[in-house]
């Protein structure tokens, strides 16, 4: 900023470059809104792309195992380790398995595996549609007379959809392994009878909205992903800022919908 310039002026030229960044922002925001109206136009009329929806699904769900299954492992134990001082203060040791497991249901294993998620399938998604923007693939696949948006996007997104949920119930579960392993250290359980005294504790509340919640994580994750990929500029270096954005923009989009779930469960309780 020049040194010339007076205070009034240098103050004016800060509010024009905040305010350029709002109008951005909410630029960007109808951008994707209208990228998601155009994703469910798509969505509802056949015919589909069974094969690549399948093809999809096996690289989100299947290709994502190890690392959810090391993450809800890990998240399971340490869980159970950190509050077992507290628990055992209290004479409360036969409440840690109902602890566990509404923690993990309700709350840590949704948000641990979208945040995964997150990072593996949304970074490759805005990096696979950024670079075949840049190399011009989608230009190609438009010359050649098929839809590149319904093959691409609605592939992807659908298997983000499908695949999140059954990922977080695989956490939970293999989280409660985790913590029966754990107690176990100190304490001797049977894993039935841990498990019985984990799944006693659970309602039906406490389930349904942490899986319903699962399926928007899922959209969210794979419309950002596309978004960010299929509007990438040209340039390689845009493949890398559509990555990175694609992560940085779906994980504060699962925050704030886990934050509008948690209100409507705490109206339904």
């Amino acid at each position: 900023m020049p040194p010339s310039l007076n205070p009034y002026q240098k103050a004016k030229i800060h509010v024009t470059v905040k305010r350029s960044e709002l109008q951005k922002f909410f630029y960007a925001a109808g951008d994707l809104v209208a990228f998601a109206g155009r994703f469910f136009g798509n969505v509802l009329k056949p015919p589909y792309e069974w094969r690549e929806i399948f093809y999809q699904c096996f690289l989100v769900g299947y290709k994502s195992t190890f690392l959810i299954s090391l993450t809800g492992f890990i998240m399971g134990a340490v869980l159970t380790i950190q509050t077992r001082p507290s628990m055992a203060q209290f004479g409360a040791i036969s409440m840690i398995p109902g602890m566990i497991s509404v923690s993990v249901v309700r709350e840590i294993g949704p948000m641990i595996t979208a945040l995964i998620c997150c990072g593996k399938i949304g970074s490759r998604m805005g990096a696979e549609l950024g670079s075949m923007k840049v190399t011009e693939q989608i230009d190609a696949m438009e010359v050649s007379a098929i839809n590149p948006f319904r093959y691409l996007v609605v592939t992807r997104t659908l298997a983000t959809i499908l695949m999140v949920p059954m990922l977080t119930i695989y956490s939970d579960i293999i989280a409660l392994f985790g913590g029966y392993l754990a107690m176990n250290i100190h304490d001797t359980t049977t894993l039935r009878h841990f498990f019985v005294a984990a799944m006693s504790h659970l309602e039906f509340i406490d389930v349904l909205p942490a899986i319903i919640k699962t399926f928007f994580f899922g959209g969210v994750i794979g419309l950002i992903g596309c978004y960010k990929g299929w509007n990438a500029r040209r340039g390689t270096e845009s493949v890398g800022m559509a990555a990175n954005s694609a992560v940085v923009a779906s994980s504060l989009a699962v925050f704030v919908i886990d934050m509008l779930a948690a209100q409507i469960t705490d109206l339904l309780v």
